[in-house]
């Protein structure tokens, strides 16, 4: 199996044809085809249901696609960090993040280095800290912000001195907005948008003093912003983190924290025994200076 078959076999399986993935690769369909006919003769199992108007993907060819689009990224990845020099460093720093205001330190830290070092870029991802933490396993990426208590056994990290603030961000013509703070009992009885890491036996769960499923949740989310739609939309209130979504000037939204208060520490995490890229050693020798 070589990295071209499996930049052929994502394009055909991105177009969902192979005569678009030809003329999007600038080959022979005839040829394509063969090679993708190959790659199912190696592996021993159909990748393609052919037939109608275009092409899907089977079971097998599912799980292919999620580890080709692995490996041609850790190849890229690598590939960056052989050609950069001691004299002209260069290349990219790759970090995993969930939605927080932590972020606003590790901004800085990238600006201040790429400053000195003008070749040096950032690769941003965002996901939750599943997410995250798995492709930081993987080697994906070089960092990742975790919330704790996500498991941390996997990594070395050092505590951010940022924590982020749980609240409820709501319409600000609600009931609740009325209220200074957030209390358990004001969650009851109304409908809920919450995070599916606050789905998990964590702070979160146990600060409402009620299992979720005795609560009203109406919607779940992986990122705040897709719930502040909803929570516009009047479908209900969005328990999740302060400073992450405008709640000032002429927004529709606002923000009220919980009471008990409740805060969430953050960990800038990398995997046990990296052998880090210039780049990225330069990054993370940077923001120790801050932090």
């Amino acid at each position: 199996m070589e990295l071209r078959e499996l930049k052929y076999f994502l394009a055909i399986a991105r177009e969902e044809s192979i005569s678009k993935a030809a003329e999007f690769l600038f080959i022979a369909q005839p040829s394509l085809s063969r090679q993708m006919q190959n790659l199912e003769r190696e592996i021993g199992k159909p990748l393609f249901i052919r037939g109608g108007k275009k092409i899907t993907l089977t079971e097998t060819g599912v799980l292919l696609r999620k580890r080709a689009e692995e490996i041609l990224s850790l190849y890229e990845k690598t590939e960056h960090e052989l050609v950069s020099s001691e004299e002209n460093v260069g290349g990219t720093v790759y970090i995993g993040s969930g939605e927080s205001y932590a972020v606003e330190i590790i901004a800085k830290a990238a600006k201040d280095l790429q400053n000195d070092h003008p070749n040096i870029k950032f690769d941003f991802f965002s996901g939750n800290s599943a997410t995250v933490s798995d492709m930081l396993d993987k080697g994906l990426i070089d960092f990742g912000i975790l919330v704790k208590p996500t498991d941390l056994s996997k990594f070395d990290y050092m505590l951010l001195p940022q924590t982020d603030v749980w609240g409820v961000l709501m319409r600000k013509d609600s009931p609740l907005a009325e209220k200074e703070y957030v209390v358990p009992e004001d969650l009851y009885n109304v409908p809920l948008i919450v995070s599916k890491q606050s789905t998990q036996k964590n702070e979160i769960s146990e600060w409402y003093k009620k299992d979720l499923q005795n609560l009203n949740v109406v919607a779940t989310y992986n990122l705040l912003y897709n719930a502040s739609l909803l929570v516009k939309s009047g479908l209900g209130y969005a328990v999740g983190l302060d400073k992450i979504i405008n709640t000032t000037g002429d927004s529709e939204l606002t923000f009220r924290p919980l009471k008990p208060k409740l805060e969430t520490s953050l960990a800038f995490a990398w995997k046990r025994y990296q052998i880090f890229s210039k780049p990225a050693e330069l990054f993370l020798n940077r923001l120790r200076s801050k932090v």
